[in-house]
């Protein structure tokens, strides 16, 4: 995977005016970019340790790689700029389930600014209902862009040992408020749920991540069972 450049914020901004042109914006560059400066604040916020503005340039950057696969690559990359828009760490029992991306309040919030900035309504449409299928985390059947969209976003589970180690630090720091027991629990359905798959990734460039991903989620979900236990045994009654 292509790694992130050291001016990402410049690299990101200029990425985002092209492909937003490239979907039909009619609006003038000057509110593209104000636009895209917008969307790159939220990115920033406090709170956002891992789902922030390098996990973007990730996903931008693995939609690249995946690219010739998709049949509207700009409106990939547009929802990918909108999949995490919304976010909040603050709910243990959003984790639980999907985390803190609100797919839904960000699918709502690409499509009116999209339209704002002239884009015609069925591209917008298309990039919210990408957005909204994030939220399974899992491609629709048949669809070439959701698969790619789908990949670059899990592609981060297939990095490197070390590269993996730091990305569960970071999300560990996202969520620090969920109490020990809880995370873990959560973590581990998650991740049993994911390894149930027939496979992790569809779209048929990212196939060749599976292997390392599945290593890493095996490994970690060894890693949570053993960190169970030890909570188990140290709160038995003497």
């Amino acid at each position: 995977m292509p790694p992130v450049s050291a001016d990402a914020p410049q690299w990101l901004l200029s990425s985002w005016i092209r492909s937003t042109q490239a979907a039909g914006a009619t609006a003038p560059e000057s509110e593209i970019r104000a636009t895209g400066l917008s969307l790159l604040d939220r990115w920033s916020e406090t709170g956002r340790i891992y789902h922030n503005v390098r996990h973007l340039a990730d996903v931008l950057s693995r939609v690249d790689e995946l690219a010739e696969e998709a049949h509207e690559a700009d409106l990939v990359r547009l929802a990918a700029w909108y999949h995490g828009a919304v976010f909040s760490a603050a709910s243990s029992a959003a984790y639980a389930t999907q985390g803190g991306e609100d797919e839904v309040a960000s699918a709502a919030l690409a499509r009116t600014e999209l339209i704002e900035l002239g884009v015609p309504e069925r591209k917008a449409d298309r990039v919210r209902d990408l957005v909204t299928a994030l939220s399974r985390h899992k491609s629709l059947t048949n669809d070439e862009d959701c698969a790619v969209l789908c990949d670059a976003d899990m592609g981060i589970l297939a990095a490197e040992p070390q590269r993996y180690k730091a990305y569960l630090i970071d999300i560990r720091k996202e969520y620090e408020h969920i109490p020990v027991r809880d995370y873990i629990e959560a973590r581990h359905r998650i991740l049993t749920k994911l390894l149930s798959r027939k496979a992790l990734y569809t779209s048929p460039l990212a196939t060749g991540w599976e292997d390392a991903a599945r290593q890493n989620l095996a490994g970690e979900v060894a890693r949570l069972e053993k960190e169970l236990s030890k909570l188990d045994v140290s709160s038995t009654p003497a």
